[in-house]
């Protein structure tokens, strides 16, 4: 029905999350239509993704270098930790301009007990071996980021450091990467400790 390298394409395309068969389909023929330039630019863009782009060191976001540019910014509020799931968390807690600490990504939730995919030591680590004062728990309002939120609160709780939690502004089952700013930033502001 379609050229091979078309379909080959479209089967990438289909491959990424929430983009089934149709979308893949427009996507293809969308690039098709574009110039040789354009093209060109977008596939180095592709490679540049995996040649340039790194995960941070210390806090697991994505970095263009060894440290990420909220790990290198000596101007933010070094004692507190947010512990989110997957980089795109930051960038959303990011956009409501009303946390100025640290972050750390578990790259995550916790499945079926198995906790071995998380970055839960290097976490630890940085607890120990930091002056941390607050970790503010900011996984999804799901079962999987409850759970996961409870096993780091059971791991850090040991050292005695504050440990909050997003208030429930965020609706339960919902996504923090699509969360409105008002609500996030609300979240945020009512964090509450956890005892």
């Amino acid at each position: 029905m379609y050229p091979k390298s078309f379909k080959k394409l479209i089967d990438h395309f289909a491959s990424l999350p929430s983009v089934g068969p149709k979308m893949a389909e427009r996507l293809v023929l969308y690039l098709f239509k574009q110039d040789k330039d354009k093209l060109v630019d977008f596939s180095k863009s592709l490679i540049d993704l995996k040649e340039n782009l790194a995960y941070c060191k210390k806090c697991g976001n994505l970095s263009e270098g060894e440290l990420c540019e909220i790990c290198r910014d000596k101007s933010r509020n070094q004692k507190i930790i947010c512990v989110v799931e997957e980089p795109l968390d930051i960038i959303a807690i990011e956009k409501t301009r009303q946390y100025n600490g640290t972050y750390h990504v578990l790259g995550g939730v916790l499945e079926a007990g198995n906790s071995s995919n998380l970055k839960l030591k290097e976490l630890e680590n940085r607890i120990k071996n930091e002056t941390v004062e607050e970790v503010v728990l900011a996984t999804n309002p799901t079962t999987e980021g409850d759970a996961t939120a409870l096993y780091v609160t059971r791991i850090i709780k040991p050292y005695g450091i504050k440990i909050t939690r997003l208030a429930r502004g965020l609706a339960t089952g919902g996504d923090i990467e699509y969360a409105d700013e008002i609500t996030l930033s609300s979240a945020l502001t009512n964090r509450r400790e956890i005892t």
